[in-house]
């Protein structure tokens, strides 16, 4: 597919977007697991039951390592061209059948096969995290307008219970990113421990109080079917009835521990998205407006393939509504060391991430703590935008 655009001289700019076909690798993460349960059914050896999380926790991490980094970015001239294109969009809304596919396909496994109890550990770790990461296209289509990408979108984020992500993430996490008031930027010195005990909970009562504000404006009752949570959450209750009904109470466990998995997915890509990032006070009160350099960037390109270039964050924190396919890297950005499942591996060790990280993220300040997210909650009122 060829690309056209015009520049500021009249001249016809052309553009091949080598990665076109490429974003099918995003396909690729939720399959694994399908093939590791066919396999084991083919062999009923349990070793194969480690390659989801091989896959996501190694062989990735060492891939992005292997094939380096893109800097690359689309001619400024082509991309409204591309943006326009249906093509990017269909392949986001296709890939909201996977999480579900795999949830359901995890579930029934553990109904009907005996395991070794670390298979059923492994094998939630490497699930859980495939289908929470399967979040960023409800991310990708919660950032659309129109009514049709959002109900994907809810449907993407209903695979693993996460019915608030959209309206918590646009409504709250965009508005607040790099400041102590949110709850989903992590602080500087905080584990990634310590960061879930305050980004869960926190990031649901955003959520729902935000949602309850939609609702009193309209007029309506906050349990109200038009609750958007509510429909997501009823839903997802819906299934696992259904799951809980067909293979018995024994797989009950393992929905939870597969919902609460994709959740701690994504709670790891917030941690290492904005860590110890702060955005200026001004001296209105306000928080300067958020800038590219508020978040954490990779250009990894096996990584960011797989997640239809959600690794490109600082852009996308810039300019929320502009889709993957366009996104772009900048110069004076803050970058990670590798891909988010790399760096999810080294948060998963808090040493070792500080060690890394600090001193990155001190540079970043210029040396300066005080420019940093410290934690320390300046007194503003909840809700009040600072961007």
């Amino acid at each position: 597919m060829i690309f056209t655009g015009t520049n500021a001289a009249g001249e016809t700019i052309t553009y091949k977007d080598g990665k076109r076909y490429l974003w099918m690798l995003s396909f690729i993460p939720p399959l694994i697991p399908l093939f590791s349960y066919w396999w084991f059914l083919q062999t009923h050896n349990p070793l194969v039951t480690l390659i989801p999380f091989v896959f996501i926790f190694i062989l990735i991490p060492l891939l992005d390592v292997v094939f380096g980094e893109d800097t690359h970015n689309p001619p400024a001239e082509v991309v409204a061209a591309m943006e326009a294109d249906p093509y990017y969009l269909r392949l986001a809304r296709f890939s909201v059948v996977f999480p579900w596919v795999n949830y359901i396909a995890l579930i029934a496994f553990f109904g009907t096969q005996e395991l070794p109890w670390w298979s059923y550990v492994a094998l939630l770790l490497g699930v859980g995290t495939i289908d929470g990461g399967t979040l960023l296209v409800g991310h990708e289509l919660g950032h659309k307008s129109d009514r049709l990408n959002i109900l994907f979108g809810m449907l993407a984020n209903c695979a693993v219970g996460y019915a608030h992500f959209r309206i918590e993430h646009n409504r709250g996490h965009h508005t607040w990113v790099a400041t102590p008031e949110d709850p989903a930027s992590a602080r500087f010195g905080e584990s990634i421990y310590a960061f879930a005990t305050r980004e869960l909970p926190g990031a649901f009562k955003r959520g729902w109080r935000n949602e309850a504000e939609r609702l009193t404006r309209r007029g309506e009752p906050v349990w109200s079917v038009n609750n958007e949570i509510l429909q997501g959450f009823a839903l997802t209750l819906v299934v696992a009835a259904i799951l809980i009904a067909v293979f018995g109470w024994k797989v009950a466990p393992f929905i939870v521990a597969h919902h609460f998995l994709g959740w701690y997915a994504l709670t790891q890509a917030n941690y290492v998205e904005h860590y110890g990032l702060l955005r200026e006070k001004l001296p209105n009160g306000r928080y300067q407006a958020v800038e590219p350099r508020h978040s954490w960037n990779t250009n990894h390109i096996v990584s960011n393939l797989m997640t239809l270039h959600l690794q490109r964050h600082s852009d996308h924190h810039a300019n929320p509504m502009r889709p993957y396919q366009s996104l772009r890297d900048f110069d004076d950005i803050p970058r990670l060391p590798n891909g988010y499942t790399g760096m999810f591996g080294l948060a998963a060790i808090p040493p070792l991430w500080f060690r890394v990280m600090d001193p990155k993220t001190l540079a970043w300040a210029g040396g300066d703590r005080s420019k940093l997210n410290l934690g320390e909650r300046p007194h503003t009122e909840p809700g009040i935008a600072t961007s």
